[in-house]
């Protein structure tokens, strides 16, 4: 007997044989690699090879499997890929233009004290979090906004606590508006059409975790929050270099971007600066449309979030469905950069177009190509795509070998919805050791798809849920090698002491906004 959910079989009671226990050693496998903080990639492919092999007792027929592994993946998974190149491109476009610091120059003048900026700075990387992801953000907040939170009287730690917790944190887990981290938690669920049910879920359990998190942190570093002098930026600028500590080489995911982050901060904003904060692009007649572009971009993206909430309050309207959304973001992206080529570089805006769409899919499969075989290998313990992965005949469901194992294993599983939230919440938190906030939404969506059912509770809840704990961990604000040091270099503190004070903060919004999923939900 089978219960289905998502399109996807759940086998119960099901007799597991050797393919299934050569499966689980897999997932075992690699979660003590993000444990240990090894590659993930080795023993993805290794596992993916092994269970073929053991399934078509073909060394030849494992072999072409390790191949499609990665390439279902990356056909269920491209769309995202170029979400993000897009998105890339068009930020490099304005910042050619300036546009990208002349969107945030007007905030300075708010940070009256350190209270204010230490919400001025959390506001704005959120946002253009939200939009660019944090790799960008965090160099452009710490070029424009930094300085004038520390003159404001904001002690460095507040502002690398304001800045982890509103972008690696908030902005990435619910990655609302690209949509990289739902899409990946669905389609591993067996349910890639309700990416945008675990995006609205996702986004809701974000602003409780940050909210909660950014309050405490708060508490944490109130008392020395300082009157507003010019002297704090001097002691804070002769206390300490921008060199951040090395990166292990052998790290892969978050730590990568947090390199990337680094190179984009060294050519920031990719011109020598004025005395007065400006740029040398403020001398070219092309400043103007900097300018221009430094409203109308926030404007555009503000259009299209509201296309896509509008049809959750106003009834008539047309829903975007699947992956629409995404797809939307990435069409704006792609016409507004352009426009911005054009308004840098006229008609050479046909080369350096080009090269911008090159730049972003160099960065896009740079920050997320290690994701297609650790994806490859949990594809293959779903039914409808493991079929494809071993080479079956078109139309023959494969074997659904992580959805059987949890089948059979069900008497074991609390059947408390709390315990199981719970329990995928600290599989998410476990996969993020490894510095990477995503390499372990393929886990958490497949683990979500299978206990979704077993424990009465919906799979887009867990999803959610797993990918909350994920990427909290992994994207930035309680793993020292992650682009946590990437946030702290910028604010000039010690990487260890930036994650002691984010830890009790942060676990306090993951245990509540998982409490929170459950009642909701």
């Amino acid at each position: 007997m089978a219960e289905t959910r998502g399109g996807v079989p759940v086998a119960m009671g099901v007799q597991l044989d050797t393919v299934h226990t050569v499966y689980l050693f897999g997932v075992v496998a690699i979660m003590l690699s993000m444990i240990l903080r090894a590659n993930v990639v080795v023993p993805a492919i290794v596992a993916t090879f092994a269970v073929a092999a053991t399934f078509s007792g073909s060394l030849l027929s494992a072999t072409i499997s390790v191949f499609n592994g990665s390439l279902v993946a990356a056909k269920e998974l491209f769309s995202i890929f170029l979400v993000i190149a897009f998105m890339t491109a068009l930020l490099n476009a304005l910042r050619s233009l300036g546009a990208d610091q002349r969107m945030v120059r007007p905030f300075r003048g708010i940070m009256t004290n350190g209270h204010v900026a230490y919400l001025v700075l959390a506001a704005m990387t959120y946002v253009i979090s939200l939009f660019f992801w944090p790799t960008p953000a965090v160099p452009l907040v710490a070029a424009t906004l930094l300085p004038a939170a520390i003159v404001a009287g904001l002690p460095a730690m507040g502002a690398a606590i304001a800045i982890a917790v509103a972008g690696q944190g908030m902005a990435l887990s619910s990655d609302y508006v690209i949509r990289v981290a739902p899409a990946i938690s669905a389609r591993a669920a067996g349910m890639a059409d309700s990416a945008a049910i675990v995006a609205d879920k996702t986004l809701l359990l974000s602003l409780v975790t940050g909210f909660i998190a950014l309050g405490l942190g708060y508490l944490r570093i109130r008392r020395d929050i300082a009157a507003p002098s010019e002297q704090h930026l001097a002691l804070w600028q002769a206390g300490a270099t921008l060199g951040l500590p090395a990166a292990p080489q052998e790290e892969t995911g978050a730590a990568d971007k947090a390199v990337v982050a680094l190179r984009m901060a060294e050519g920031l904003p990719g011109e020598p600066a004025l005395a007065d904060g400006g740029s040398l692009a403020a001398a070219v007649p092309v400043a103007r449309w900097g300018g221009v572009l430094a409203v109308v971009t926030p404007l555009v993206f503000l259009l299209v979030v509201f296309v896509m909430l509008a049809p959750k309050f106003i009834t008539g309207l047309p829903e975007l469905k699947g992956g629409d959304a995404a797809s939307l973001v990435g069409g704006t992206a792609a016409l507004m950069m352009l426009v911005a080529c054009f308004a840098a570089d006229g008609p050479r805006a046909m080369h350096t177009a080009a090269d911008h769409i090159i730049d972003g899919l160099v960065f896009s499969f740079r920050a997320m190509g290690t994701v297609l075989p650790i994806a490859g290998f949990f594809f293959l313990g779903a039914a409808e795509t493991s079929g494809a992965i071993l080479g079956l005949p078109s139309g023959q469901a494969g074997p659904g070998l992580l959805f059987e194992v949890i089948g059979a294993a069900q008497h074991l599983i609390p059947p408390s919805p709390t315990a199981v939230a719970f329990a995928v919440m600290v599989v998410g938190m476990i996969t993020g050791i490894d510095g990477s906030g995503f390499a372990g939404l393929p886990l958490t969506g497949a683990l979500a798809g299978a206990l979704g059912p077993v424990a009465k509770i919906d799979p887009t809840t867990l999803a959610a849920v797993g990918q909350m704990g994920a990427v909290w961990t992994g994207g930035g604000t309680l793993i020292a090698w992650s682009s946590l040091i990437a946030v702290t270099g910028f604010a000039r503190v010690p990487v260890l002491e930036a994650v002691r004070m984010l830890f009790l903060p942060v676990i306090a919004g993951l245990v509540c906004s998982t409490l929170l999923a459950v009642v909701l939900w």
